[in-house]
């Protein structure tokens, strides 16, 4: 993989590929708005991963190539989206009852923060002309199995994404298992953010420096000797 022009790391395209290489064969998986709509584009060869949006979909396929799709066909940010075969739909409180009842596998949703404990903040600046709009992401982190992130390392003014402790209101406490950026995969880890791969071309300062919290090196792995 390589990153876009004029950037290091990995691009959106690539960054939602590589979350796909960890979704274990046969997930039901929440695709959030934003970046984590690009997943749908990716199911690794062997594989089957079915995806789910709140607004009453299973078997979500990406979205269609322009003029191609069904308008009435849309996931939950409102975006034109294809079926696969054997999809189903289904009224949005049977969803969400999915949701809420443990029956979805992992959800991939993007973040303003991720703090090194877990804690997602995703939904709001906090600012006072905020419009409340948190959506389902709460009923998400609440009620499906693993949480994953995906999203730029920073922000558009340089600012770290993955914190110490988030400073914007949050979406679920301890909720995050790992996080997908433009330069590296992190753990969430019970001694903070754990890298596990970095970014062709990113080095482990150029991570450390952008985030804004004790990065822990690739653990080393171990002898069974």
């Amino acid at each position: 993989m390589t990153g876009t022009e004029n950037s290091i790391g990995w691009s959106r395209e690539e960054m939602a590929g590589r979350v796909a290489q960890d979704i274990p064969d046969g997930s039901y998986v929440n695709l959030g708005i934003g970046i984590p709509e690009l997943v749908a584009r990716f199911v690794p060869e062997g594989r089957e991963l079915i995806y789910h949006t709140e607004n009453g979909l299973l078997g979500m396929g990406p979205s269609p190539e322009p003029g191609e799709g069904d308008p009435e066909l849309i996931n939950a940010g409102k975006r034109q989206v294809t079926a696969k075969p054997g999809a189903s739909y289904f009224h949005q409180s049977d969803s969400f009852a999915m949701i809420r009842g443990g029956h979805l596998d992992l959800c991939v949703l993007g973040a303003l923060q991720v703090s090194q404990n877990g804690d997602l903040a995703n939904w709001s600046l906090g600012g006072p002309d905020d419009i409340p709009a948190v959506g389902g992401a709460m009923d998400l982190v609440a009620g499906v199995k693993s949480i994953f992130v995906i999203t730029q390392h920073c922000t558009k003014d340089g600012a770290p994404k993955l914190v110490e402790s988030c400073t914007y209101p949050l979406t679920g406490l301890r909720v995050v298992d790992r996080v997908y950026t433009d330069l590296a995969v992190i753990a969430v880890t019970p001694e903070g953010f754990q890298l596990v791969e970095l970014a062709p071309g990113v080095d482990f300062d150029t991570v450390q420096e952008r985030t804004g919290a004790r990065l822990l090196p690739i653990a080393e792995p171990t002898s069974n000797v």
